[in-house]
């Protein structure tokens, strides 16, 4: 009786009467797998490699050519050691190939048209590559190893589609509230509002911009006149090709300020990490500052350094920040959400829309790499004098060795005043209306006593 011939699978063996016998094709799962991940792994080497520079077309579109060698091996290997070839996988190479070219060498000159181009053309890429692996690619193969690719970049697809569109409408729903001031090389948004002096200046925390200030600069207006800004590639500002350790940061401020014809001497609140900025500014320029409010700031404990650079990220710590940053433009910063509701609804959406894109991300993530750079500048900064320092803490969700340094920084001048802020969180400083008065409150303290030279109380 003769026996049925069995099918091929994805072990690469065929059953006949004549017993089993190797076929070519049992390589194709293997080779896919190795394809994919050698597209992943020239993805990394040339982003690492030192003729990519550190800038997000450069490094996107390494990223792009990577993955084109991939594709191209399954197309290669696929024709040359299987009897299933890939020939389809030349399609992905090519485009992502000549989209990664394009990005390393024109640059800017391509990305902002690639940005609207790539989303449509990759979803119908990515619809086309799963017809293709249906048609030529066994179960196993194809379920395991390509389709979540596939996945993947369709979902990209959306995101990035979405992200496009989203950016384009928020530039025309938020416009500037400020002004553009060059500080050499790249420009700063400035916004005053408000007369009088001396002049405030409020310095946002890590990873925030001007408008998280929504609640406190209109009642410190109502007083005096009141600056806010955004640090480079934040909120309205350009990006800087500089380093943005905190010395850096309050370079850029100090020069914005004075091309800005902003006079001092100014009083200087900073959130958070933006209490380390100030006290950076305070050291540097000690002359320019009148009073100050730290704002459940963070603490400086480091000893003073002398080379603030030597404790910034390397240049692969730099690669993995724009690689990681350019993850917004697949819309991943508005899926997660931002926590600013609190703020006034205008204040609120600025920030939703400014914080979710890649420059800001980039910036944010930039700016913590440096954290330790800036706390050893700000401990530059170990005596105020007379002037009125005003140490604001948060009540709620503080831990001891956080009161400790708060206390610290106290002593900082002999004109000093300590407030805790019952049931208030370290946000709540800034964002709760209540809350946000306190901090208000106790700015407009600063200024009156540089206004009639008596002390806090």
């Amino acid at each position: 009786m003769a026996k049925t011939p069995m099918t091929p699978d994805d072990t690469g063996r065929v059953g006949s009467d004549e017993g089993s016998v190797p076929a070519t094709n049992g390589h194709i799962g293997r080779i896919v797998a190795g394809s994919l991940a050698t597209g992943v792994i020239a993805a990394l080497l040339l982003v690492a490699a030192p003729f990519i520079e550190v800038q997000e077309n450069d490094i996107t579109g390494a990223v792009l050519v990577g993955f084109a060698v991939g594709w191209a091996m399954l197309a290669v290997l696929s024709v040359r050691y299987t009897d299933r070839p890939q020939r389809w996988a030349v399609v992905p190479a090519v485009f992502m190939g000549v989209s990664g070219l394009l990005l390393i060498v024109l640059g800017s000159g391509v990305a902002d048209a690639l940005h609207w181009m790539w989303p449509p053309a990759v979803l119908v890429l990515a619809v086309w590559m799963a017809v293709q692996a249906h048609r030529h690619l066994p179960g196993r193969s194809r379920r395991w190893l390509l389709y979540p690719v596939i996945a993947v970049m369709a979902l990209a697809s959306v995101g990035g589609g979405y992200e496009t569109v989203r950016e384009h409408l928020d530039a025309s729903a938020y416009p500037m509230p400020g002004r553009l001031v060059d500080v050499g090389g790249h420009r700063l948004h400035l916004h005053c509002t408000g007369s009088g002096s001396p002049t405030v200046v409020l310095q946002p925390g890590g990873g925030d911009m001007s408008s998280v200030m929504g609640w406190i600069a209109p009642a410190v207006a109502e007083h005096t006149r009141v600056c806010v800004y955004d640090s480079a590639g934040r909120g309205w500002s350009e990006a800087s090709d500089t380093t943005q350790d905190g010395e850096q940061m309050m370079i850029d401020l100090h020069t914005l300020l004075h091309r800005a014809h902003v006079p001092g001497p100014y009083v200087l609140a900073g959130h958070s990490f933006g209490g380390l900025y100030v006290r950076i500014f305070a050291a540097r320029y000690p002359h320019e500052v009148a009073g100050m409010v730290l704002i459940d700031s963070t603490g400086s404990a480091l000893p003073a350094s002398t080379s603030a650079q030597s404790w910034g990220p390397g240049d692969i710590l730099a690669r993995v920040s724009v690689l990681a940053s350019t993850s917004a433009r697949l819309g991943i910063g508005r899926f997660f959400g931002l926590g600013y509701g609190s703020l006034p609804q205008q204040s609120a959406d600025e920030v939703g829309a400014k914080l979710a894109t890649s420059a800001s991300l980039r910036s944010t993530i930039d700016e913590f790499l440096q954290a330790t750079a800036s706390e050893h500048e700000a401990a530059a900064l170990t005596d105020l004098g007379d002037r009125p320092l005003v140490v604001l803490t948060a009540g709620s969700g503080s831990d001891q060795g956080w009161m400790a340094a708060q206390d610290k920084t106290v002593i900082l001048s002999t004109n000093s005043v300590h407030r805790v802020v019952d049931g208030a969180t370290h946000a709540d400083l800034i964002l709760n209306q209540a809350d946000a008065a306190v901090t208000a409150r106790a700015i407009n303290d600063v200024v009156s006593s540089v206004r009639t030279d008596r002390p806090l109380d």
